[in-house]
């Protein structure tokens, strides 16, 4: 193999362009040439495609967002659209493909494998909904912003003695909303996997008064439902003064974490390693901090398994 493609597919993620750099050099570091696709499947099919040298990924490391930036491409899931996709690799003469993304880019992975055109799926989604990996790229820095937001919002609840309602996303995968809860000692933590019925939340709610307690902060996944809605159905059930912070998408922007540089930065590698072995058709991941691939097939087929022992904890502290 002597030349290889790089694309970031579906919504971006902090780190992406730190996997990125690491695709870039480390493909270069083995006298390979490597082109950057603009705009994802979009611009593959388009032949938005242009070679990459070390300098073009110089200074990179700490921005958020992708370089090569991200569109999504329903032409693309279709027999005619991939065929075009090959076509244009092979007119640049690209051997093999890193898609940098989530399920849904993996998709369009496993179908160009499936041609015959070999490709590495490397996990870039901040809901780290994907099976196969212990984190994905942008999780760890999407954590910490809303982390940041909770610990500012807090401040303002205990000052009027209200309770907050904080939507957060996570439309099929709960991670976020867990992870910050336990972080910010939240008192409720309500995620798609464990939906808290509304009885208990203000049944909680109501105790934590009856001891004095004066604020309250709920942590609501997105895709359990509006948290308008939610702060307006409390309010009326519990006569609190309640206001509602809906996060979105400053949860995808930033300077990535120094964890998300280090995993896009190894995953990144990992994938430019498997393409040189020949392989194709795997996700490269990490688990029990050690990288690791598995076929992107298998990663399709399986859920990713929130962490319930967290969960519970979570309601164990926040009595």
């Amino acid at each position: 193999m002597k030349k290889i493609g790089v694309l970031t597919s579906g919504g971006d993620a902090p780190g992406m362009n730190a996997a990125i750099r690491a695709v870039v050099r480390k493909a270069i570091y083995h006298d390979l040439e490597v082109y950057g696709v603009y705009n994802g499947y979009e611009g593959l099919m388009e032949g938005n495609i242009k070679k990459m040298e070390l300098g073009s990924v110089g200074d990179i490391i700490q921005r958020g967002g992708t370089i090569l930036y991200s569109a999504r491409s329903e032409e693309f899931k279709t027999d005619a659209g991939q065929l075009k996709a090959i076509e244009q690799m092979e007119k640049h003469g690209i051997e093999g493909l890193i898609v940098i993304g989530g399920d849904g880019s993996f998709r369009g992975a496993e179908k160009l494998t499936l041609k015959g055109f070999p490709c590495i799926g490397v996990p870039g989604t901040i809901d780290n909904d994907i099976a196969g990996t212990d984190y994905t790229i942008g999780f760890d820095t999407a954590l910490n912003t809303i982390v940041d937001a909770v610990d500012k919002i807090r401040d303002t609840a205990t000052s009027h003695e209200r309770t907050y309602v904080i939507e957060v996303m996570g439309r099929d995968a709960g991670d976020l909303a867990l992870w910050a809860g336990l972080a910010n000692g939240a008192e409720t933590v309500i995620i798609p996997e464990k939906k808290e019925s509304f009885e208990s939340v203000v049944a909680k709610l109501k105790r934590g008064q009856e001891r004095g307690k004066k604020h309250s902060i709920i942590i609501l996944a997105e895709g359990v439902g509006s948290g308008v809605d939610y702060g307006k159905r409390i309010e009326e059930e519990t006569q609190m003064d309640t206001r509602v912070t809906v996060l979105g998408h400053i949860q995808r922007g930033g300077s990535p974490s120094g964890y998300d540089r280090v995993l896009a930065s190894r995953l990144g590698a990992k994938a430019v390693d498997l393409l040189l072995s020949g392989v194709g058709g795997k996700m490269v991941g990490v688990q029990n901090n050690l990288v690791v691939s598995h076929d992107i097939s298998e990663v399709l087929t399986k859920k990713h398994e929130i962490n319930m022992n967290m969960y519970d904890l979570s309601n164990q502290l926040s009595i």
